[in-house]
């Protein structure tokens, strides 16, 4: 006679084994769906996996609605949260380690986790060194800041929201690390400013003006780019900030410079745009359109930019978010030797305006630009802010 076996009753220690053994989070959800016994026996939220293949976020259809859309390449189709912190014309300046960093029309700056909802505030925009008051009464032009000359000038609530900040990177999660650090790229000045979990005010990292292009978290350090492809390493650890900069030979072509790591390389990727005839016939216009990309691996022994011809196997993922590489066999729903780019350059708010977002995938091997699928080509609906982001999921 069979013996059946109630798989519903597996010790829970085999339980644990099995799930450290998974690495995509979407299985590990599966995984503790299965049974009220299996989900009891392993942690609610995974702090093993592996960097993630990332999700878009994309824009609110209709900007009073608190749930966002995230489309999920490795599934093809869509998840919705409740995110009413990342909905309502909040603006996100960035997304890194799974974090998104939000803005709004006033001073707070908050970072948030969209699986788990965890917040943690950032000090807020009237705590920059160059902003020299802040007031709810002087509606309108409620900031006061300080140009690099010394004058004064004023801001709203609105144009600091959409326009003050640039990017804003982490050194590591907030939940793993307490003692993460974040680094803001400021738009005017192409100032650098950096705080530390728990400060009140941020501080600018002298030395590094102008190295404003692009900016990550790489072995420890921040590296930022400037437009002709000149390296500032920051070393904000200490209490003082230690600033070297590594000159290479100028690279001006292109029109935007992404740092990402992969591995023990440091690829410089440039953003190469050109001006397109929109034959919307309700609303003809310019509009500014990727045309392809370059990649070049940093030589240490020149130091000098190297061209890169093909990522083998590699992926990267530009735009907002701060840039990263991943392997495109260890994930269903990518391709190699591709960069899976979106709009990070239109700081304007384009309500009411139809076309398209720019964004795609750029074959490399190539130079072809293919749509993503959950965006198609030719749409002429009309474009929401802000525009879509990549988001890798991270349940800590």
């Amino acid at each position: 006679m069979k013996m059946e076996v109630d798989w519903t009753q597996l010790p829970p220690e085999l339980m644990e084994t099995i799930a450290e053994k998974l690495k995509i989070y979407s299985d590990y959800l599966r995984f503790q769906a299965v049974c009220r016994n299996w989900r009891s026996s392993i942690p609610k939220s995974p702090s093993h996996l592996p960097p993630q293949l990332p999700w878009l976020m994309l824009p609110q259809s209709q900007s009073y609605q608190s749930h966002r859309a995230f489309f999920d390449l490795s599934a093809n189709k869509v998840h919705f949260l409740n995110l009413p912190e990342a909905s309502r014309r909040k603006r996100h300046c960035g997304s890194s380690h799974g974090w998104l960093i939000i803005l709004e029309e006033t001073p707070i700056v908050l970072l948030l986790n969209p699986l788990t909802r965890v917040k943690i505030y950032l000090p807020p925009l009237s705590a920059f060194p160059n902003v020299v008051s802040f007031s709810y009464f002087d509606i309108g032009r409620e900031y006061t800041l300080a140009s690099l000359l010394g004058d004064h000038y004023n801001r709203s609530l609105r144009q600091m929201r959409d326009s003050f900040i640039k990017k804003i990177v982490l050194s590591s999660s907030p939940v793993k690390d307490s003692d993460f650090i974040a680094v803001a790229i400021l738009n005017q000045s192409g100032d650098l400013a950096y705080c530390r979990n728990g400060d009140q005010s941020w501080r600018i990292i002298e030395g590094a003006q102008s190295y404003s292009e692009d900016i990550i978290c790489y072995n420890e350090l921040f590296y930022a780019v400037d437009k002709g492809g000149d390296i500032a390493i920051c070393d904000v650890s200490g209490d003082t900030p230690r600033v070297s900069i590594i000159q290479t030979p100028q690279q001006f072509s292109g029109d935007m410079q992404y740092l990402v790591s992969s591995e023990d390389d440091l690829l410089l990727v440039t953003r190469y745009l050109g001006l397109e005839f929109d034959f919307d016939p309700h609303q003809p216009r310019l509009v500014y359109r990727t045309t392809r990309f370059e990649v070049c691996r940093l030589d240490w022994s020149g130091p000098q930019w190297k061209r890169v011809r093909s990522l083998g196997d590699k992926v990267l993922f530009i735009g907002q978010n701060s840039s990263f590489a991943l392997s495109a066999s260890d994930y269903p729903g990518c391709s190699g030797d591709c960069i899976y780019y979106t709009d990070d350059y239109s700081e304007t708010n384009y309500d009411d305006v139809c076309g398209e977002h720019d964004l795609g995938i750029f074959k490399l091997r190539d130079g072809g630009i293919e749509s993503l699928p959950c965006y198609p080509c030719n749409l002429h609906y009309p474009l929401q802010w802000p525009p879509p982001l990549w988001v890798a999921p991270n349940p800590c």
